[in-house]
């Protein structure tokens, strides 16, 4: 008998399928979703859990109920996360906890006799949509894209499903919730330099946020694509687009999205080579922070405040796109000084320095700090910070050490790795 099937990731409990099959203890789900991953048939399904194939058979057709024991059992066999279950683990007898446990278990029995016609999506539905992706965010700082993007793009394919059933109380909300949805979708795929893909994906998480009636969150997704535009070397699009978001917010935006819009329209007029308005609009950029770190909270969709750590990080980005080295070196040391960011974005930040360095005439300190984040964005797939390693590269023009030729022998070999 299999007694430890191998494990599945974590981003396999959010998928959306799988997500809603536990949120509602949906066994019959949750068994068909791990054969279909590991690949299993039926016979080994039945052979990982412990019984046989024909009771198994019953379980998957929502024929055979199930205790509360068994499910604790099958489920630490095949790795499901009980926690996930929302109910403890041998000894935590809550009477209520069972008879709540009981009555989703003889719903899910029943399936088969659902009315034909599905329910209307209602405020929980909604709750669970904006859940999934905020648990595939947490995910993506340490997950590479491409182990997300099967799941992203299936979310944003249930949120377009369910719009269709919403309730009209709710359809705003549903809306939001797929502009969201797509909004992650347009950032794994970004993560990949799939940009066509990224694109549609924005153009619809602008179109949804619109739609349902939420200026701020259009705005957010609006500023993201031109964020992205500027990765991919076409800034004169992202100031359009960055004065597309200004017109969004309105005379009166709140102070963390206007440092924010700011702060990418100076990585912008950076990037084109305009020097004073950059540098106008990191001033601008640095007063509104100031008002930012005043409020509670940043609203909504920021989870996060735009606080001086952010601001310097992007005042080092645009220092670089100006050829000041040491003011890039003084921001990016600022920064990192006062926020630990994700392995993905220190692996980005790292590129930066490594510009500056270059430029402050330090090569082989440069090539080994761009040596470091080639290997992270290997590690995880991210074929944007392999993009920004490889630029960082032609940039050089100078003799070649050894550390330029060992650099370069890493850089060939990923060709075959992203």
């Amino acid at each position: 008998m299999t007694e430890t099937p191998g494990r599945l990731p974590p981003q396999f409990w959010s998928e959306p399928a799988v997500a809603a099959a536990l949120a509602g203890c949906d066994i019959p789900v949750i068994l068909a979703e791990v054969r279909r991953a590991h690949g299993w048939t039926q016979a080994q399904l039945a052979e990982a859990v412990g019984y046989s194939q024909s009771w198994v058979s019953k379980v998957l057709r929502g024929r055979q109920p199930l205790t509360l024991d068994q499910v604790r059992e099958i489920s630490s066999r095949i790795g499901v996360p009980l926690h996930l279950l929302r109910f403890g683990v041998r000894g935590d007898d809550d009477q209520t906890k069972r008879r709540d446990f009981g009555k989703a278990v003889a719903l899910t029995a029943l399936s088969g006799l659902a009315p034909s016609r599905p329910a209307e999506v209602d405020e929980g539905a909604v709750q669970t949509l904006t859940g999934i992706t905020g648990a595939q965010r947490r995910l993506e700082a340490t997950t590479p894209a491409r182990d997300l993007a099967r799941g992203a793009t299936a979310h944003v394919e249930l949120a377009r499903r369910l719009l269709g059933r919403a309730h009209p109380r709710v359809a705003g909300d549903v809306r939001a919730a797929l502009s969201e949805a797509a909004g992650f979708a347009a950032w794994v795929h970004a993560d990949m330099q799939d940009h066509g893909s990224a694109r549609g994906y924005y153009r619809l998480a602008v179109e949804s946020a619109r739609r349902a009636g939420h200026p701020l969150l259009a705005a957010y997704m609006i500023g993201s694509l031109a964020a992205f535009e500027i990765d991919a070397e076409d800034a004169g699009l992202a100031l359009t687009l960055l004065a597309q978001a200004r017109r969004e917010l309105g005379e009166r935006p709140p102070a963390t999205a206007r440092a924010w819009l700011s702060s990418i329209e100076a990585l912008g007029h950076a990037a084109a080579g305009d020097a004073p308005s950059a540098l106008a609009a990191l001033r601008d950029a640095e007063s509104a922070v100031a008002a930012a770190e005043r409020a509670a909270t940043p609203p909504w969709p920021w989870v996060f405040p735009f606080d001086q750590a952010k601001l310097a990080s992007y005042r080092a980005l645009v220092a670089v796109r100006l050829g000041r080295a040491e003011e890039a070196e003084h921001a990016l040391a600022e920064s990192l000084a006062s926020a630990q960011p994700a392995v993905k974005q220190r692996a980005v930040l790292t590129t930066e320095i490594a510009a500056a360095r270059l430029m402050a005439g330090r090569p082989d300190e440069a090539f080994h700090l761009a040596g470091g984040a080639l290997e992270v964005g290997l590690a995880y797939g991210s074929a944007r910070i392999v993009h920004r390693v490889r630029r960082f590269r032609r940039a050089y023009d100078g003799a070649e050490t050894a550390a330029v030729r060992d650099f370069d022998e890493r850089l060939r070999s990923t060709v075959w790795n992203v």
